[in-house]
């Protein structure tokens, strides 16, 4: 029955709560039909988020009855008892750490000569974990806390918008729950808060994946976010002080939004020693030498912690009882105190009696709270009375059942036809394999270890007196672990170690790391015949630890005896001046590779960090395998990177050269390359001239890399990859169509148009003037510069539903279906701009006034005005107004509002006028200020005042989304399928860790960030293709999408059966 290719899906019991699914029926149905499951069998279930009927009409079968599969897939282990013999399953067990609880499971399994894979050991190539529900935990939890503030305040109270939230489970979707959170940031935004709460202030512990999902629902409200030495400042400005770097404008917008602070180990504790500064791999490795100071310097200014960090007992608490008690009593009893009360703490990590010591007992999805009062020590059920709020739910993820699914089933699902028809492990691909726990019946070598470290916990007593009487005297020393023992298999090594030199060991202690970040921690007993076979198995050990470390980056492992604290590092720092190299061989030499960055706008410091971190971490930027490891070798070179020179000098040294210059300048940049030898990457469009470059690129043997920006760029990219994949299962594209913004966060769109500039508006103004072509059904459509505003029609996006947007179309899009090979299949060709929806029709009755017009205005003329001042913004408007007016009665401005002027000149109908009126007001086209003499056409008048208005705050966002939707039809009679892919990006509204640099726009990170990958790719040789180049082709666009989906830019794909 194993490995006979039908594949069953249990139903989950382990809770009520549980509704997720390991696969949805979109998976199963492309299992079926194009990846050669025979049967899927669906164990009936009520209570899963996607219904029988789904999985039936994906091509399953429902039945209780899943004896006659060889792989049994769940989320959670099957009850005790249940396992069927002779097959294989996969679920999470938490069985590879030997922890008693879980034992039983294990037990049946090999008992019953079961193969069992678990969901936790899938890693990806640096062994991080590819199942992992981590940001899921953080939204729900963060989505949770906020509808219990709203109740704990009413409770206290004060009413605020958070009373209006539910709980994440009472939302459709994730999506449902953030267009909730938004509306109550509108209304915080309009309304405010109640004074008596602010500054409300959120602290995030931590910046792994829980954090990142707290924080994304917490920067869907108006906030700003501060350093962790900021919160004094902050709290005592809205106490009435005067704080210096704190303008009263925060003070006054204080009860209009909220505010966070992420803090981190280096904000949390301190050494012991006054005279030693804090280091992370000392903290990790010597925790004892530390102690907390978060009750001091964090605490006392939160209103609210959200607790993010995973901890273990050798490490200080955050917030002890007492520390706690004493907070408490602080704010109640000082007068004139600057810190403000804390509410509640949302512990989404649930560590019970962990690194906060209150946090004692678990909560539920359905009873999420419970009150804890410092001051009497005590628990209750309710949200009235003294004390905080407590949130501790274990299970947040099964809240987003349908979004965990959906990440669940697309990790899973290039593993199971391996996993469906293997028989032997050899049989299963690298990461399954290493997932594979047992093999039927038998534990697989990897985890071995987990029976002698059952046997281990015989009494220690028992075995010394076993030995003694064998033996004689022996000798016991206490070893300690730290590190990815678990995950790295660690332990096995270290297991193995002990017993070849002829010792043995008892499990002592055994703390253990929860995320791929955590390091575990073990304290083993070791004992030997004599002192020196002791001291030979801890040079051993040290050894393991010094080729562990220098094996892997993310690897820190430290042994010690009680008696001499021993650390073991294979790190090692070498001085080189670089002030003496004049080329690229120079550097090439020293294991250094020259990067030179032409430009230092915003789109540079995503480039430079990225290289900085990443230049030659390829192999642990990889997920699914798309390029071989780089060479071992290459983790000794480095990468050194000058930005913004224009020296030939500095060209000559360099490897790659970026140019995020303006694209008027990438032909001198191309040629200077070509002379040099050197690769360019660009992130503009591939000119006539660029284009006739590309044999004098090839004979020079370098890489001209084009369009590796956003669009175009990723958008390419995306494209390709879905289009390739098409192909390849033998489907023809009938239908592409894309859409792309640059755009305001919603809570940033908060003018007329809903649009903001980051740069000079006059490239973006330009381009709504563009005249389009593109292909619908078959019929080739155009539209002139001067109807596209008018072109523009509502759109909607399913997944998105708070995003009210409509869509322009974007210049030549036949020319995309040449570029990507699907003109003569694809019927429909399409690609449009994004804006909100609205901002089309502003535009095109401030177009019909006249404002587009890039003609030298009579009145704007230098020096022909008689008057000694010059024209104003409001005799424009007016010289504007009348030349379109074919009506005297609307002339003067005392007869009728500027909207009943507009509507009177046929300039667009009512309710737009309404919207064009106060977008006038907004820019100031009505102003009586002298219009500057700079400005000599209407066009320059209209973009200096919005490039004065409709710029953004430091604590605002921007937003990126890229859709693309592909109709696919199969001449094999196959059902056809809809692909569609989305990328949607935020930006940073603030950064404080480091003073000195600016926040990082979406748009930034998403065209420098690509632009930055491609060179890395250069630079390591895995692009050996030599011309002008767009990235069109797998060897460019496999990749660099992973590795931008590893830094964080994640593409949402979904296939849709027709």
């Amino acid at each position: 029955m194993l490995g006979n290719g039908v594949v069953g899906i249990q139903r989950e019991e382990y809770s009520k709560w549980e509704r997720r699914a390991p696969v949805t029926p979109s998976h199963c149905a492309q299992l079926l039909q194009s990846h050669g499951v025979r049967r899927i069998i669906v164990q009936p279930c009520t209570k899963r988020v996607y219904h029988d009927l789904q999985y039936q009409n994906g091509g399953c079968q429902i039945s209780d009855d899943l004896s006659e599969c060889g792989l049994i897939l769940g989320v959670k282990q099957p009850k005790l008892g249940t396992v069927l013999p002779d097959t294989a399953y996969a679920f999470f067990s938490h069985t590879h750490k030997a922890e008693p609880q879980n034992m039983p499971i294990l037990d049946e399994v090999l008992a019953k000569r079961v193969s069992l894979y678990d969901y936790e050991l899938i890693v990806g190539e640096r062994g991080e974990r590819l199942v992992a529900f981590g940001e899921y935990a953080g939204m729900a939890g963060m989505i949770d806390f906020l509808r219990g503030l709203g109740e704990r305040y009413l409770s206290l109270g004060y009413s605020t918008p958070f009373l209006s939230l539910g709980s994440t489970y009472m939302y459709m979707s994730l999506s449902a729950a953030k267009a909730a959170i938004i509306a109550v940031g509108d209304e915080i935004r309009s309304t405010g808060l109640p004074s008596a709460i602010c500054p409300l202030t959120f602290v995030f512990t931590g910046s792994g994946n829980v954090s990142r999902g707290a924080q994304e629902i917490f920067r869907l409200l108006p906030h700003s976010f501060v350093s962790p030495c900021e919160l004094p400042q902050l709290t005592q400005l809205f106490s009435g002080g005067q704080v210096k770097g704190f303008s009263d404008g925060l003070r006054r917008r204080g009860n209009f939004q909220v505010y966070g602070c992420v803090v981190t180990s280096e904000n949390m504790v301190v050494h012991n020693d006054p005279a030693k500064s804090f280091d992370k791999d000392n903290y990790y490795a010597h925790p004892g030498q530390y102690h907390s100071v978060f009750h001091e310097n964090i605490a006392p200014y939160a209103s609210v912690i959200v607790n993010c960090i995973y901890w273990e007992k050798r490490f200080p608490r955050l917030l002890t009882n007492e520390q706690l008690q004493k907070l408490m009593l602080k704010d109640k009893d000082s007068i004139g105190n600057t810190t403000r009360p804390l509410i509640g703490i949302a512990d989404i990590t649930c560590d019970l009696g962990g690194s906060i010591e209150c946090v004692n007992q678990t909560t539920s999805i359905e009873k999420p709270f419970l009150r804890y009062d410092p001051l009497s020590d005590s628990y209750h059920n309710d949200m009235n009375g003294d004390g905080i709020i407590i949130l501790a739910v274990d299970n947040l993820p099964t809240e987003l059942a349908k979004e965990a699914t959906n990440h669940f089933g697309d990790v899973l699902f290039c593993f199971l036809h391996s996993m469906a028809y293997a028989r032997y492990l050899e049989d299963l691909l690298m990461p399954i394999r290493r997932a594979c726990i047992a093999q039927k019946g038998q534990l697989t070598s990897l985890y071995e270890y987990i029976q002698r470290m059952r046997q281990s916990e015989t009494s220690e007593i028992t075995m010394l007196s076993q030995v003694d009487g064998r033996m004689g005297k022996q000798c016991t020393t206490l070893v300690s672990l730290n590190g990815h023992l678990f995950d790295q298999f660690l332990i096995n090594e270290a297991l193995d170690t002990i017993e070849e030199a002829g010792g043995r060991f008892h499990l002592a202690t055994c703390e253990l790391g929860q995320t791929v970040d955590a390091m575990s921690y073990a304290e083993l007993e070791v004992t030997a015949n004599s002192e020196e076979e002791l001291a030979h198995i801890l040079d051993l050990l040290a050894a393991v630890a010094s080729h562990s470390g220098k094996g892997s980056g993310e690897i820190k492992t430290s042994l010690s005896k009680p008696s001499e604290k021993s650390s073991f590092s294979s790190l090692e720092k070498t001085s080189i001046d670089i002030t003496a190299f004049k080329t690229k061989e120079d550097f090439s030499h020293h294991g250094i590779l020259h990067v030179l960055i032409l430009g230092a706008g915003r789109m540079c410091e995503p480039a430079v960090k990225y290289l900085a971190c990443n230049a030659f971490d390829l192999d642990q930027s990889m997920i699914r395998n798309s390029l071989k490891p780089v060479e071992e070798a290459q983790h000794d070179r480095n990468v050194w990177i000058t930005v913004a020179s224009l020296f030939i000098q500095d060209a000559q040294k360099a490897s790659v050269v970026i140019s995020l210059l303006p694209a008027s300048f990438h032909m001198m940049v191309a040629n200077s390359c070509i002379e040099m030898g050197t690769h360019l990457v660009t992130a503009s469009y591939v000119t006539q001239e660029m284009s006739a470059l590309d044999d004098k690129a090839k004979s020079a043997g370098i890489t001209i890399l084009c369009e590796m920006g956003l669009d175009p760029g990723i958008d390419h990219m995306m494209a390709m990859k879905m289009i390739d994949m098409a192909h390849s299962k033998g489907g023809s594209i009938h239908s592409f169509v894309s859409y792309c913004g640059g755009l305001p966060s919603p809570a940033a769109a908060n003018n007329p148009l809903g649009y903001k500039f980051s740069w000079n508006p006059a490239g973006a103004l330009n381009s709504g003037r563009n005249p389009a072509i593109y292909k619908s059904n078959g019929q080739t459509i155009e539209v002139s510069g001067e109807d596209l505003f008018s072109s523009a029609i509502p759109f909607r996006l399913p997944n998105f539903p708070a995003f009210a947007l409509e869509r322009l179309p974007n210049r030549n899009s036949l020319m995309y279906g040449e570029l990507y090979g699907i003109s003569n299949e694809a019927s429909t060709i399409f690609r449009a701009t994004l804006r909100y929806e609205g901002f089309s029709k502003i535009m095109n009755c401030l177009a019909k006034l006249g404002y587009f017009s890039t003609v030298v205005h009579p009145m704007l003329k230098e020096n022909e005005s008689s008057s000694p001042k010059g024209p104003s913004y409001h005799m424009l408007l007016e010289n504007l107004i009348t030349k379109q007016s074919r009506n005297d009665r609307i002339l003067h401005k005392d007869s009728s509002s500027l909207a009943e002027r507009l509507t009177g000149i046929e300039c667009c109908d009512e309710i737009t006028a309404k919207n064009v009126a106060i977008c006038i007001s907004l820019l100031g086209l009505d102003l009586e200020d002298e219009i500057p003499i700079a400005c000599q056409c209407a066009f320059d008048v209209l973009c200096s005042r919005m490039e004065n208005k409709l710029l953004f705050s430091s604590n605002e966002q921007d937003m990126v989304l890229l859709h693309h939707e592909l109709k696919i039809l199969y001449q094999d009679g196959r059902q056809a399928e809809r692909h569609s892919a989305t990328l949607l990006e935020f930006g940073d509204s603030k950064y404080h860790e480091d003073s000195l640099r600016r926040p990082q726009s979406a748009m930034a990170r998403t065209v420098g960030l690509p632009a930055a990958i491609g060179a890395q790719l250069l630079l390591l040789g895995k692009i050996q293709t030599r011309g002008v180049l767009r990235p069109l082709s797998p060897e460019i666009y496999l990749p660099v999408l992973e590795i931008l989906e590893a830094s964080g830019l994640q593409v949402d794909e979904n296939i849709q059966y027709l």
